[in-house]
């Protein structure tokens, strides 16, 4: 393969979540599937004799990158190391609301956080705390979220229904009330939900993170 064409397959293998079969790229690369096949090959060789930090090779039936083995102690104590970050206030706030509001869409969530949380609905969902669960049957039909079994077990819990009662976490008897109309786009009662809300995730955040 000449350079550009090696240039391509290194894009292609960078993005692909599988191995990808040598036919594939030569379909790709509009190439001879042997002109692909040998330069893959001296590919993996030129990695292999720069001492890359990373290596190609051919498995189940096609090519992709791993880390070198040479490497593999300090890549795992980078894993482990990041393996349970503490979520950020934002996350802990919106996972919060989830679980004790589920189902729930991303446009409720951001209503009673009163900021845009699709990106901190992408943290969670990749963490694997937050889930779709299914499709609002109102206009647009909007993705739905939910807590997962990762949720429970991180949080010692059974199910769902073991999470404490969100009566314990509100400051007054109006709040849930108010806290559903908000969710459903209208104005709360009283005009202090602003205030009431604050305390009551500030204190689901504080018990998230003593679990």
């Amino acid at each position: 393969m000449n350079p550009e064409s090696v240039r391509h397959v290194e894009a292609i293998l960078l993005v692909a979540e599988e191995p990808v079969p040598a036919g594939l790229l030569a379909q790709v690369l509009e190439l001879p599937v042997a002109e692909v096949r040998e330069g893959l090959a001296a590919l993996a060789r030129v990695y292999e004799e720069r001492a890359s930090g990373f290596c190609l090779r051919e498995v189940a039936g096609g090519w992709r990158y791993y880390s070198h083995p040479d490497s593999a102690p300090y890549v795992e104590r980078f894993v482990l190391a990041d393996e349970n970050p503490r979520l950020s206030k934002a996350a802990l706030e919106t996972l919060a609301i989830v679980a004790y509001r589920q189902p729930v869409s991303r446009g409720q969530v951001a209503e009673l956080r009163g900021v845009n949380s699709d990106a901190v609905m992408r943290t969670l969902v990749l963490r694997g705390l937050v889930e779709p669960v299914g499709a609002d049957p109102g206009p647009g039909q909007a993705t739905l979220y939910g807590t997962t079994r990762a949720f429970l077990e991180r949080l010692g819990l059974k199910t769902i229904d073991d999470l404490p009662p969100l009566a314990d976490f509100v400051p007054a008897a109006g709040d849930v009330a108010d806290f559903d109309a908000v969710l459903g786009g209208q104005e709360p009662a009283d005009g202090e939900l602003a205030a009431r809300v604050k305390d009551r995730i500030a204190a689901l955040r504080r018990d998230l993170q003593r679990s």
